[in-house]
């Protein structure tokens, strides 16, 4: 019997979810049984190390570096990440392969129904810098919390009290059943590539390339990697608090973005529209909202 294509995962709930997702897409698109794909849960140091920012213990590369060796190694086949989640530049020996359709962009609020419907003196619990920013900016009284942890650990901890709200991603809350749960932010533009779900494979594997570009959402893939363009011209890393998103409107994709300060008090925003073929389009917007940048804001970039 030919061996199953090994599929690579991080081992958190939300992680084997997107994992089984992938799986039962390339099946049902292949005719494969289930059997067809093993899914190998992979410990990250991104899971492991849960007291500290990830800006000060390696960044992104903390949820990829496991399964990049893994699947470098020729240990697992192909490997899943939330997009958001992985580096701007990858290893060229690496390929983003698919992505399929993404779900809901937005952050969700749970602890209140809005922003402005915090306590006063609030404590907000987030990792993310821009997810700091945006509410330091929209609240300069509010306190931000270290909240890292998967999506349980991070209700755990608000509902034993240490925070009075946190942010999550309505994408991760929708896929674990938790629909109902939060306050959807329409008014932040998210975190770039949020929602979204990438499959990696090696370069020279063609034979893998082709069987997981089957089942690619061309229009997730072209605004997700625009909004990486987006990031890779601002020479943005995890510290940076950035938000980007793009979508496609009337055959084109309309890519909004800001830039914040650390502390939210100074930002810029802009937005562009593009053809699909147009890779300048993003390095044009990036570099319009430097040039416009407050110093405190430019000097988070190494654009």
């Amino acid at each position: 019997m030919t061996r199953p294509f090994r599929l690579g995962t991080r081992g958190s709930p939300l992680a084997l979810w997107q994992a089984h997702m992938v799986a039962d897409a390339l099946c049902a698109t292949h005719g494969w049984p289930p059997e067809r794909i093993e899914i190998v849960p992979i410990k990250t140091t991104g899971d492991t190390v849960q007291d500290r920012a990830l800006a000060e213990i390696g960044g992104k590369a903390l949820w990829t570096k496991e399964l990049d060796r893994a699947l470098l190694a020729e240990e697992i086949d192909f490997a899943v990440h939330s997009m958001k989640d992985v580096e701007t530049i990858r290893p060229p020996e690496i390929v983003i392969a698919a992505m399929p359709p993404r779900a809901d962009t937005r952050d969700r609020l749970i602890g209140a129904d809005s922003l402005a419907a915090l306590p006063p003196h609030a404590r907000v619990g987030t990792s993310s810098p821009r997810r700091a920013a945006q509410v330091r900016r929209a609240r300069p009284d509010a306190t931000i919390l270290l909240f890292r942890g998967n999506v349980d650990t991070r209700l755990r901890k608000l509902a034993e009290g240490e925070a009075d709200a946190t942010l999550l991603a309505a994408a991760g809350l929708d896929r674990l059943g938790r629909a109902d749960i939060g306050a959807a932010l329409d008014e932040l533009i998210p975190a770039p590539a949020q929602g979204a779900v990438g499959i990696e494979a090696r370069a020279k594997d063609q034979a893998m390339l082709e069987l997981l570009a089957a089942i690619d959402h061309k229009p997730t893939s072209r605004c997700v990697m625009a909004e990486r363009a987006l990031l890779a011209a601002l020479g943005a890393d995890c510290r940076a608090p950035v938000a980007a998103l793009a979508q496609l409107d009337e055959g084109e994709i309309h890519l909004r973005a800001e830039i914040l300060n650390e502390e939210g008090t100074e930002w810029e925003a802009g937005e562009i529209r593009f053809a699909p073929d147009d890779r300048d389009a993003p390095a044009r917007l990036a570099r319009q909202l430097l040039d416009r940048a407050a110093p405190s804001v430019r000097i988070l970039f190494a654009a």
